[in-house]
């Protein structure tokens, strides 16, 4: 032993005998003892361990203290290998063979409605084995894709009426820069059911609403439903005549209702608005988004809270003097707009 070492102290228990797990208490005593000497080569030495192993748990204890130094979870955050049982596969065809979905759409109804999460590998991989990987369906072409979204959740909330079947309508309202949405369904489309829709958006979304986006639908150009939004302090931005690409957040949202919820239950079913809800939590705080980065609108809204302004903030930001009622011709209301009435 040289001079340098036979001034350290003997610690004992930092290394099992038998080569098993080494608990908490050793790790800190590595800690005490760097603490003690500041060489890591002869702390590592003298406890068997090497300087990488060191290092780890010196920068988990800076960071999280003696709770840093406990054992964590080896188990991986996805499991591409993982095992398929029979009944699994039957199901994955199935949902398969009868919605045509694609494989990130067929993960999402295999956990929305079965409760059955797999990576999508090991979705990939059954279809392959199955030999149904392909669609065969004809794939829309698209001249280009541009994603936008509002800086902070509230900034512009996009909302549409969807015909779904005979006395049922679909009313949306999707944020732009969360895609967080509320849903209602209605027998009927007029400005009533509008003036309800926007009662429950207002008390639904996580965040101030500062402005409202439609089409030139006359259930949003009611008197009434336009004086709302002003005693509310929003903002009402119709777009263009025949522009639904300017509404192209709701417009996507409707369709992928379309797609994925309507055909799954009983127009005519008694508990139509409570299976609504369900697929609004899920859309919301589950479904993943390509255009979120696979995350859910809930996770976008509590990444953008500190930076979203409170209802205070976006009451004091209105400005009554430039905000008008406006009419459902285009060709008037852009000449009183442009005229400041």
């Amino acid at each position: 032993m040289d001079g340098e070492d036979a001034r350290i102290l003997p610690i004992h228990g930092l290394v099992s005998p038998r080569g098993n797990s080494i608990d908490a208490k050793a790790r800190l005593g590595w800690i005490k003892l760097y603490q003690q000497i500041g060489v890591r080569r002869i702390v590592c030495r003298r406890c068997g361990i090497s300087e990488v192993t060191l290092r780890k748990w010196l920068r988990r204890y800076a960071a999280e203290g003696e709770a840093g130094l406990q054992d964590r979870s080896k188990r991986p955050r996805t499991s591409p290998g993982q095992k398929v049982f029979a009944g699994q596969e039957r199901l994955i065809l199935q949902v398969r063979r009868e919605g045509k979905l694609g494989i990130k759409r067929l993960r999402n109804e295999l956990i929305r409605q079965h409760g059955l999460r797999l990576a999508l590998d090991t979705i990939h991989k059954v279809l392959v084995r199955h030999g149904e990987n392909l669609l065969k369906r004809p794939r829309l072409r698209r001249k280009g894709t541009r994603r936008y979204s509002r800086p902070v959740p509230g900034d512009r909330v996009q909302m549409d009426v969807c015909k779904i079947g005979p006395g049922l309508y679909q009313y949306t309202a999707i944020d732009d820069c969360s895609r967080f949405q509320v849903l209602r369904a209605y027998p009927r489309r007029n400005a009533k059911n509008t003036l309800d829709f926007l009662e429950q958006v207002v008390e639904e979304m996580p965040f101030a609403i500062q402005r409202i986006q439609t089409d030139r639908g006359q259930e949003f150009f009611a008197y009434e439903v336009q004086d709302r939004l002003r005693e509310w302090r929003i903002k009402f931005r119709p777009i263009r005549p025949r522009s639904p690409h300017l509404n192209g957040e709701v417009e996507r949202a409707q369709r992928t209702a379309l797609e994925e919820f309507w055909p799954t239950i009983d127009l005519a079913g008694t508990d139509l608005a409570d299976r609504l809800a369900e697929w609004q939590t899920f859309y919301n705080w589950q479904r993943p988004h390509d255009s979120l980065g696979g995350r859910a609108p809930i996770d976008r809204v509590c990444e953008l809270i500190a930076k979203t302004p409170l209802t205070a903030e976006v009451v004091a930001a209105y400005d009554p003097t430039k905000e008008f009622i406006r009419i459902n011709d285009f060709g008037w209301d852009s000449t009183f707009s442009r005229s400041g009435r």
